[in-house]
């Protein structure tokens, strides 16, 4: 679906961790080097929420909420930023994925749906408990796509979380797929800051009013971050994968911070291929992107009273003007898109057939 010829692995962050960074892990003998999302008070780079290494693996997460099906404390869940750490330092492929699942200690401390890609061109969902998983591959899925949110297909139904937003997600993308246009700036520039609701058949981008319940929206006040990566062009054979292919290929799209208010950077697999605006820098480990979208967040939920951050002054976002900071980012990361395509596609860009 995609007009490149390359996977995409999505992930459109929730959490009430706030603050984020993006950093790049140089390998331990015997493991890989990567780049990863690290909540910013992980000093030590412990828990990666998503991420790619130097062989072209990349991993992502949702939270599930219908498929743990036993008595594990919650003092040890939760282990998926763990999981995805041991991951990126030692898989290569989808393969290489379940393999490691299946030889981790039991409990696993997951209730989890576990996203894959490799530059084998192979993709799939892992819908993964204390003691089992269910795969999902991408080979095998309508149009090749498969969306998860906080529920998983496998689990128990009518349980979870998400139904109207992954609606919401399906809904958007459709034209998209249609016409074989899913690129990386659809998804963090067009679902990350859309404000269609599918259960209500309307978008309160355009709808008029100035306050909005945040409600079902793919942004929520708690969304923290909206990343893509797109892979190479498949592969025949890892033999034709070195860490110089995948610094050159493999770009990790990154908006930090409430994504509606979010500024695009393109991250790469190696040691400086992390812009300093998304690293760790400031106290406590927050990068300088983050803070900056969190503050222009305070500005969209401004009411600090009661359950003012359940109300979003949608003029803040979309005006008749033109300067909502959904509108004026939208330029600015298609701009960030346009330059970075053309230092990996060259000037007549990396299109099939061309």
């Amino acid at each position: 679906m995609n007009p490149y010829g390359r996977p995409i692995l999505w992930k459109h962050r929730d959490t009430s961790t706030t603050d984020n960074k993006v950093e790049f892990v140089s390998k331990a003998p015997g493991e890989f080097s990567y780049v990863a999302l690290f909540n910013s008070g992980d000093k030590f780079l412990k828990e990666a929420w998503m991420g790619m290494n130097e062989v072209g693996f990349a991993v992502m997460n949702t939270a599930s909420y219908n498929i743990k099906d036993d008595n594990v404390s919650p003092k040890n869940m939760d282990k998926e930023g763990l999981v995805m750490t041991r991951a990126l330092k030692t898989c290569s492929t989808v393969d290489d994925f379940a393999r490691l699942l299946e030889t981790l200690p039991r409990p696993m401390g997951v209730e989890a749906n576990f996203g894959v890609i490799d530059a084998l061109g192979n993709g799939a969902y892992f819908e993964t408990n204390n003691h089992t998983y269910v795969r999902f591959d991408l080979s095998d899925a309508e149009n090749h796509i498969l969306v998860r949110t906080n529920y998983s297909h496998s689990g128990r139904e009518n349980e979870g979380y998400g139904f109207v937003r992954e609606a919401n997600a399906c809904h958007l993308l459709a034209p998209y797929v249609a016409e074989e246009g899913v690129t990386p700036e659809i998804l963090t520039e067009y679902l990350s800051r859309s404000f269609y609701h599918d259960m209500k058949k309307r978008d309160y981008a355009v709808y008029g009013d100035k306050w909005v319940i945040d409600q079902d929206f793919i942004p929520r006040y708690k969304s923290t971050a909206t990343v893509a990566i797109e892979g190479c062009v498949p592969v025949s054979s890892l033999k034709d994968v070195t860490p110089e292919f995948i610094k050159n290929e493999y770009i990790m799209w990154t908006g930090l911070g409430y994504p509606p208010c979010s500024e695009i950077y393109a991250v790469r697999c190696y040691p400086d291929g992390v812009d300093k605006n998304l690293r760790g820098s400031l106290k406590n480990g927050h990068s300088p992107m983050a803070d900056k979208a969190k503050a222009a967040r305070a500005e969209v939920f401004p009411i600090t009273k009661g359950n003012g951050d359940k109300y979003i002054d949608m003029e803040k976002l979309f005006n008749k003007d033109g300067t909502g900071y959904v509108q004026r980012l939208n330029k600015q990361n298609f701009e960030t898109y346009r330059r970075e395509r053309i230092k990996r596609d060259g000037e007549t860009g990396g299109r099939k057939g061309k």
